[in-house]
């Protein structure tokens, strides 16, 4: 059984409507509807108060099974099983090990033995979890509001060229350009302190993670339940990306005048903010539910090269940044020099790529 279908099981052996049950929640009746369809996953706060309303543990919500009471009594002698043929199976690696010694153990077992494990609570894991939903959109429209912030510059400056407003283009740029900072002032503003709210969380990224009983399958249900509007925001977000450059080609292909070419850049980089929004609110969220379960880029095999690259980083990157800097200021060619960044970039990730082959031959 799902956590929606035992929901709707308890309620009604309660023998209360939704209606009922959503009075002792002070939610809506909307809410415990979503949860018994499997629309939404209920919030850590919620769970822990049902678990109280039923007289059941968070667990039992939380674990999918298909039969309780069997699972409930075939479940000691599973383990007990799973527990001699782990120690025939480790019996026969290290055995393996010793015959063949470029045979490595799995790489759980060479984690547990060189890596400590930080244990993470199930109320941890709801605190990090609500944090980032609450963070997510403002750290987004900071974002979105860097990429704007030009928007206003490009358009008085290009109008003011024209003759087409009041003022001559020193003082369009100049108020252009102080919209631009106090945009960006503010943005900083809020990455800072949302920034703060997360720094707290910041060794999920880079410890192992041991999860306690009951929050793998809460996160999971609530990555489950997120996955589709994740995929949607995220194409949605690239096709507003892809249709930000179709002014631009409509100002090449009418052989249009210059300020159209100011308002074709205009609208790009609106609507290129507009789907880095989505990119970066999405992407947090369900980043935070990959980190909780160490999938994708945060899982354990990508943490121990990220803790391996640490050093390697900090000296090619203080290297790039000394170069750029004496180059610049020896050459005064700073419109020039910059295109050391892009470079630098992509020349990084083969450093990497061949500082994980070299770590594998040895």
């Amino acid at each position: 059984m799902s956590l929606a279908e035992k929901i709707m099981s308890l309620r009604k052996k309660k023998g209360w409507s939704q209606e009922e049950l959503a009075s002792q929640l002070a939610i809506s009746r909307q809410s415990v509807s979503k949860w018994e369809s499997g629309a939404s996953v209920p919030d850590l706060d919620k769970i822990l108060k049902l678990s109280e309303i039923f007289n059941v543990s968070t667990d039992y919500l939380l674990k999918e099974t298909e039969e309780e009471t069997f699972a409930e009594s075939v479940m000691p002698l599973q383990n007990e099983r799973n527990s001699r043929n782990d120690v025939a199976e480790n019996r026969a690696l290290e055995k393996l090990s010793e015959e063949f010694p470029e045979i490595q153990k799995p790489e759980q077992e060479i984690f547990s033995e060189t890596e400590k494990v930080k244990e993470v609570a199930m109320e941890e894991a709801g605190k990090y979890m609500e944090t980032v939903e609450m963070t997510a959109k403002k750290i987004a429209f900071g974002i979105a509001a860097c990429i704007f912030s030009p928007v206003i510059l490009i358009i008085l400056s290009g109008l003011a060229e024209q003759k087409m407003i009041f003022m001559n283009e020193d003082m369009a740029g100049g108020i252009g350009t102080i919209f631009l900072l106090l945009i960006i002032a503010g943005a900083v503003a809020i990455f800072i302190l949302q920034g703060m709210k997360l720094d707290r969380y910041e060794y999920l990224e880079k410890e192992l993670l041991s999860l306690e009983k009951g929050v793998r399958q809460l996160v999971e249900n609530k990555k489950e339940s997120f996955e589709p509007r994740y995929r949607g925001v995220v194409a949605s977000g690239v096709v507003l990306c892809i249709l930000s450059v179709i002014p631009i080609f409509i100002g090449v292909t009418f052989d249009a005048s210059d300020v159209v070419y100011v308002f074709a850049v205009a609208v790009l980089l609106t609507l290129v903010a507009i789907g880095v929004f989505q990119f970066v609110w999405s992407g947090m969220i369900y980043g935070s539910y990959q980190k909780l379960l160490e999938e994708g880029d945060y899982a354990r095999r990508n943490k121990m090269e990220s803790k391996r690259n640490d050093h390697l980083s900090t000296v090619y990157w203080c290297t790039i940044t000394a170069a750029y800097l004496a180059v610049s200021f020896l050459s005064g060619w700073w419109h020039r020099t910059w295109i050391v960044w892009p470079v630098a970039g992509v020349f990084y990730a083969a450093v990497l790529a061949a500082a994980a082959m070299i770590r594998k031959r040895k």
